[in-house]
């Protein structure tokens, strides 16, 4: 792993889980597991200032070599009107880039109901504009207690948090999120968007946790983003016959300009 082990790479699982992926009996073994890479907007900006405009990601993305690009909803910086979202589209179309994935933020893990019901909300428009962008995977997540107030203590704490008072298990919470998404499937089916559940922090931060969310749902539509170091599964997605997207999430300290086009081709070498 590069970068002293301060990247991530997100697999757009946008047909199945790993391990229920299906097989490809129809394609030869090179065509059923030819992986195609994408960048996150993310490993451009980091969070760091001012969001780097995600015209200027999908430029260095085809600068790079990269196939397709996946956006980071908060990184479009308040600006999602439809002129900018067909721009965009347009954007990429012209330099041979696919719009793979959309990443986005929601919270369910709250005993108000209002507050899922917003979530529910923020998620469906989420999907409107992945469906708007011609993309077909959007990026999920369970949502937290919310108690930890510090991020990087949330992390370093390896996305564990105390329960809110009053509650001595994660069970009701699981309902939550469940119910929530469940919700969110009408407009996602309407739009072909499939959900990409991700390992993140709350409860999704464990892989029991995601499956036992997805498992409960029970839905094509939704399914899993997996959050993961692509040392440890690329033999596992070959050997599955996963046909879908690669992506890059950098989140190291170096210069993106490098260090990205760099990790392209570890990825590349890992999945050879």
């Amino acid at each position: 792993m590069s970068r002293s082990g301060m990247e991530r790479r997100r697999f757009l699982a946008a047909t199945a889980a790993v391990a229920t992926l299906p097989a490809a009996p129809t394609l030869g073994l090179e065509a059923a597991t030819a992986a195609r890479f994408a960048v996150s907007t993310y490993s451009f900006w980091q969070f760091r200032d001012t969001p780097t405009p995600i015209e200027r990601c999908i430029d260095q993305a085809a600068q790079m070599g990269f196939d397709g690009v996946e956006i980071l909803q908060v990184q479009m910086a308040g600006d999602e009107s439809n002129g900018r979202l067909q721009r965009l589209k347009r954007q990429a179309h012209a330099l041979g880039l696919a719009l793979c994935g959309f990443s986005t933020h929601q919270g369910f893990v709250s005993p108000d109901g209002a507050v899922r019901r917003q979530n529910v909300e923020k998620t469906c428009h989420s999907i409107d504009l992945a469906f708007r962008l011609g993309i077909p995977t959007t990026r999920v997540n369970t949502g937290r207690w919310g108690t930890s107030k510090d991020f990087d203590a949330l992390m370093a704490n390896k996305g564990i948090e105390p329960r809110l008072p009053g509650h001595a298990d994660d069970e009701v919470a699981f309902g939550w999120v469940i119910e929530a998404l469940e919700q969110c499937l009408p407009r996602a089916e309407e739009c072909g968007v499939v959900l990409g559940l991700e390992n993140h922090w709350g409860l999704g931060r464990t892989a029991e946790g995601v499956m036992r969310i997805v498992n409960a749902v029970n839905s094509p539509w939704l399914r899993v983003t997996l959050d993961i170091d692509y040392d440890r599964v690329a033999k596992i997605l070959r050997t599955s016959g996963y046909r879908g997207w690669v992506s890059l999430e950098f989140e190291g300290k170096d210069d993106p300009a490098t260090a990205v086009p760099e990790s392209l081709a570890l990825l590349r070498r890992a999945f050879a």
